[in-house]
């Protein structure tokens, strides 16, 4: 089995559990406490980068923050409405010291503030957070990171044009996910931990995040991988040289491959139906075959997803962009009991769960989408299909 692994520096995350609830619900907002005096005569911080002191106080820091979007009626109340109710960094792991919560007038959100005394503690406690969240299967934790990095002092604000305001000094965005990649044209700089990475791009789901400039890649016309790096602009597809192997690589973590099937057989139901259909899978390119899950009998089908290796991707991915047009013809969406058809190099899954995909998303399958103008957001992977029209990503609307 040949298979490329996503690299360590290109990673993502989002805002702690608790924060991410706090601050992404307004309607929680309420009148702030008074913010605490500042040290009279005291000069604004410098930038938190490399050179420069860090903030000594909370209002040191709103101060720097001040420089680049609104951040008003600074509080430090536990009982103002705008912090978390229930907050991981109050355990006395993360290295904070201190944590209040301003206004963002101009966007109409909040921003948390949390001084930090020691900020590789903090970003290692936040890596550690991020790889519990995606053990317990919440997989997607951190693709959509607001966690902002200064020097002494990390800002959470629950507003993605806020973030994209702030990434423009030098505080940058932690992100710790590894299924996630920093898109051409951004900065990707080294945090004081392994496995993350701090970035000036914002990747968010209301599409007011920083913008994907790359174009479609195509991984047969670049070069070899350098050491530590992969080759230009591709991270790779998922390979394997027989349906065993890809059910090893897939099964268990990802796809139940528990009741496995071989079979040329055409296999769905009412709730799974796959992309390739008929009667002989070959036709689509497909050498060998096998449905995962429990077939329908006394009891519904329960959990079906389909494994194919694929001796012509072309050919599978021309008669796949045939059935994806034709479905969207209807609404512009497709079924929800239909397929999508993930490729790697020599291998396909096909599968209507979301959960299912993302897990073969890390294993570096791309989902190939025909939607016409379709484009992914910065950090997605957006790389050229073997049918015009087409490209493999790893982003769904």
């Amino acid at each position: 089995m040949r298979f490329k692994r996503i690299l360590t520096a290109t990673a993502a995350l989002a805002p702690l559990v608790a924060l991410t609830a706090a601050c992404e619900d307004p309607a929680k907002a309420g009148p702030a406490s008074a913010p605490p005096a500042a040290t009279a005569g005291a000069p604004a911080p410098s930038a938190p980068g490399a050179a420069g002191p860090a903030p000594a106080s909370l209002a040191e820091a709103q101060a720097y923050l001040q420089k680049f979007t609104s951040c008003e009626r600074l509080g430090t109340d536990p009982d103002d409405s705008r912090l978390p109710a229930t907050d991981d960094t109050k355990d006395g792991d993360w290295a904070v010291t201190g944590r209040g919560a301003c206004t963002d007038v101009k966007r109409h959100g909040d921003i948390l503030i949390y001084l930090v005394s020691d900020m590789k503690t903090f970003q290692q406690a936040y890596y550690d957070h991020t790889q519990k969240e995606m053990r317990g299967g919440n997989g997607s934790f951190g693709v959509f990171s607001r966690v902002i990095v200064g020097k002494g002092f990390v800002a959470v604000p629950t507003k993605t044009k806020t973030a994209v305001d702030l990434v423009h000094s030098d505080l940058r965005i932690l992100t710790c996910n590894p299924g996630f990649a920093v898109p051409a044209g951004y900065k990707n700089e080294k945090p004081l931990v392994d496995y993350c990475v701090l970035t000036d791009f914002v990747n968010s789901k209301d599409g007011e995040g920083s913008q994907n400039l790359e174009v479609p890649h195509d991984p047969s016309t670049e070069g070899p991988e350098k050491a530590g790096q992969p080759a230009t602009g591709s991270l790779g597809l998922a390979s394997a040289g027989s349906l065993a192997e890809l059910k090893k690589l897939v099964s268990p973590h990802t796809v139940d491959c528990t009741d496995m099937t071989v079979t040329d057989e055409h296999v769905e139901s009412i709730d799974y139906q796959p992309v390739v259909q008929g009667d002989d899978p070959r036709t689509w390119g497909v050498r060998e075959r096998a449905v995962c899950g429990q077939l329908g009998g006394a009891q519904r089908a329960h959990n079906l997803n389909w494994l194919d290796t694929v001796g012509d991707m072309k050919a599978l991915q021309s008669k796949a962009k045939a059935a994806q047009l034709a479905d969207l013809a209807d609404d512009g969406r497709l079924r929800l009991t239909a397929s999508r058809l993930l490729v790697g190099t020599n291998v396909a899954v096909e599968t209507n769960s979301k959960d299912v995909r993302f897990g073969l998303y890390q294993l570096q399958f791309l989902y190939l989408n025909c939607e016409t103008g379709f484009t992914a957001p910065a950090g997605y992977r957006l790389e050229k299909s073997q049918v015009e029209g087409c490209v493999l990503t790893n982003f769904e609307r």
